[in-house]
Formats: structure tokens, C-alpha cells, sequence
């Protein structure tokens, strides 16, 4: 087992897939896929189970996840010990919920190797702040604002349910059905008050604030959920997932910032942001 070896599992682990995971280490798929064969037969466990999508860490994969991420945080501060002090960088980014583990992820880390001595807050967005990741409802007097992702939202249910063998949900199927109701949510700013107007009435179940509980509660039987399409939950087998029709349920995040700020790890950061989306 090398440090290379992890790097590249722990790139895979975080992108979902291999290919994803090789164009973030810069390598061909191959090599990588080969490095991560290696890594398996060396522990003598399957890290990942292929899916036609991507990939989906087994209970072995997550355990090794868990070991890397030390093991490869340890390595870094080490260099770093050697390094030259340098000057501490504070720099206050505000959030708004339900972003993307991953794609996050991948913005924050490579705004931190960005920028040298980064000293990276994340704040709620309401919060003073240096740039924001909102929508652009949320956009304030004064600034500007940069797209980053645009998302569609879907309907999450649970598998083997009549519903779920549905590829496209109509309105009238939300009529008396168990349903998840998660705020903030673009998407329900929009779909509630249409089921309102046309006099159709779910039996909401709940009444949550994260992705995370809604899918739990999904995947338990609970109800369905309004979420949008990420790619780590696209490669889910716990849920099914259907598009809604007869509405335009998407969303635009981007990157807000004052106008008249011109910082370096600024700059670099919308950089970062053209690049990802």
C-alpha cells in the first residue's frame, strides 16, 4: 500500500466514479483502476461495487475512508511542519443548505491548495461574509453574482411502490400521496402552491430541513422527497428516482460577492467556480 494507492481511492470515494476520479488526479482511467485492483488485493476486500453510474463504497470501502482520510491529513501537516510559516489568509464563505456533499467537497478543497496559509470559514449565508453560495433570490444590494450549477429536482421514492415504476410523475399523483416536505426547498416554493391552486392535497409525513433525513426517510418507506439530481444520488439503490412534469422544478446556485471587493483569494475562488460548473 502506497500513498498513491489512497489518493486515488479516496478521489474515487469522493467523485463517485472512476472516471470522475481520474480526470481530478490528472491520470489516465486505467492506471487508476489498476492502482485501486492493487489496493484491493493487497487488504483482500472489495472497496467499491461497480454500478453502471459509478461506483458505491461497500462497508470495507467506507472503514478504509475513514483510515485514509487521517492517515493522509497526518502526511500533509507533516510537510507542511517543514515548511516556512506563512501568512494566515481568514477568508468567511456563507452557505446555504443542501449544496452537494461532493461537488462541494472537491470547490473547498481546491480553494484551499489555491490559496497558500487559507484560513477557510464557512458561515451560514446571513452572516457577514466575504462571497456567498446562494440563489439568486438571495442576491443583495451591492452585489454580484457568478453561476456556478443549475439543478433539476426529482422526485425520490421508495423502490418497488407502484408510484416509483413510474418514469414521469403527473401532478394529480401527489393526490393523497405520502409525501416529505423539506424547507428551505426551491422546488416546493414552487410545487406546493400549484397542487394548492388545482385543489390537490398530499398527506405530508414530515416536516424537515436536509437532504439527508429526507432520503433516510425515503429509503425507510416513510414518503417521497423532492431533491435534486446529484450524481451520488442518481447511483442510489435505496431510492427510485422520476421526473415531474407539467413543472420547471430547477434551481440556479452560484457564487455572490461584493462588487467593489477585488482580493486575490477572491479572484482565485471565482476561478475555481468557472471551472466546476
Amino acid at each position: 500500500m502506497d500513498i498513491r494507492q489512497l489518493n486515488y481511492f479516496v478521489a474515487v470515494y469522493e467523485q463517485g466514479s472512476v472516471s470522475a476520479a481520474a480526470r481530478y488526479c490528472c491520470v489516465a482511467q486505467p492506471s487508476l483502476s489498476a492502482a485501486l485492483r492493487q489496493l484491493e488485493q493487497e487488504l483482500g476486500v472489495t472497496l467499491f461495487l461497480r454500478l453502471p453510474k459509478g461506483v458505491l463504497p461497500t462497508e470495507d470501502g467506507e472503514k478504509l475512508y475513514g483510515h485514509a482520510g487521517r492517515l493522509l491529513g497526518q502526511l500533509q501537516s507533516l510537510k507542511a511542519s517543514f515548511r516556512e510559516p506563512v501568512a494566515r489568509v481568514k477568508f468567511r464563505l456563507g452557505l446555504i443548505r443542501a449544496l452537494g456533499v461532493e461537488r462541494m467537497s472537491q470547490l473547498l478543497r481546491e480553494f484551499s491548495n489555491s490559496v497558500a496559509g487559507l484560513e477557510l470559514h464557512l458561515v451560514e449565508p446571513e452572516e457577514p461574509c466575504d462571497a456567498r453560495i446562494i440563489t439568486p433570490h438571495q442576491l443583495k444590494a451591492g452585489e454580484a453574482f457568478q453561476p456556478i450549477w443549475r439543478d433539476s429536482y426529482l422526485l425520490a421514492m421508495p423502490p418497488g411502490t407502484a408510484l416509483s415504476l413510474q418514469q414521469q410523475i403527473q401532478l394529480t399523483d401527489f393526490e393523497q400521496l405520502p409525501l416529505i416536505k423539506r424547507t428551505p426547498c426551491d422546488a416546493w416554493n414552487i410545487l406546493y402552491p400549484e397542487l394548492v391552486r388545482l385543489g390537490i392535497k398530499p398527506d405530508i409525513r414530515a416536516d424537515i430541513q436536509t437532504i439527508e433525513y429526507a432520503l433516510g426517510l425515503v429509503s425507510a418507506g416513510v414518503g417521497c422527497a423532492l431533491v435534486p439530481n446529484f450524481d451520488s444520488l442518481l447511483q442510489r439503490q435505496d431510492i427510485t428516482l422520476s421526473t415531474i412534469t407539467s413543472l420547471n422544478l430547477q434551481r440556479e446556485i452560484g457564487l455572490a460577492y461584493p462588487k467593489n471587493q477585488d482580493s486575490v483569494s477572491l479572484t482565485i475562488l471565482r476561478q475555481l467556480c468557472k471551472t466546476v460548473g
